[in-house]
């Protein structure tokens, strides 16, 4: 495989590996440190690439990996909070709209984060990356069945956490 070929297939998924360890990182320059690693272990292994059925499954796959492995490793310490905070416009919304939509959006972002690991992957690839079942299975490993049961048991978490904390149903 030469640089043409590699760079058509593989570096143009650098937006979304860059997502895929934020998501685990949650530090912008770990992230890219370590999408720039999983570049040059795909260009190592470039003649071996054309054998994959999907190069984005795997390198989604190898950045979820080295991720686990650099949180697992004693050496790291995550100083960003996450999710990035929405954007919100104040020619759109009054201050107090404003207020509302970023307490919204906080609240979402802990109850999110307090998420099982697998659910909030899984949540994160179907909804925010737009993955396929099929592209959730070859980065997880988990079946479609067990990827459609998890997300929702993902969202149905989320949104009684939600509604919970903002007091719109009734305690148990």
């Amino acid at each position: 495989m030469d640089l043409k070929i590699f760079t058509q297939s593989v570096l143009q998924h650098q937006a979304r590996l860059f997502r895929v360890a934020k998501l685990f990182l949650r530090n912008t320059e770990e992230a890219e440190d370590t999408v720039q690693e999983i570049f040059l272990r795909l260009w190592d292994k470039r003649q071996q690439l054309e054998a994959y059925q999907s190069v984005e499954a795997l390198a989604v796959q190898m950045t979820k990996n080295l991720c686990l492995d650099k949180l697992k490793s004693h050496a790291y310490n995550h100083t960003s909070t996450g999710l990035e905070t929405v954007e919100v416009s104040t020619t759109t919304y009054t201050p107090h709209e404003q207020a509302e939509l970023t307490d919204s959006n906080e609240l979402l972002k802990k109850i999110i984060d307090n998420l099982p690991e697998l659910q909030k992957t899984i949540l994160h690839l179907r909804d925010v990356e737009e993955y396929s079942f099929e592209e959730i299975e070859q980065v997880t490993g988990q079946t479609i069945n067990n990827i459609r049961v998890i997300l929702s048991r993902a969202r149905k978490s989320v949104r009684d956490s939600y509604l919970k904390t903002n007091n719109y149903v009734s305690g148990n």
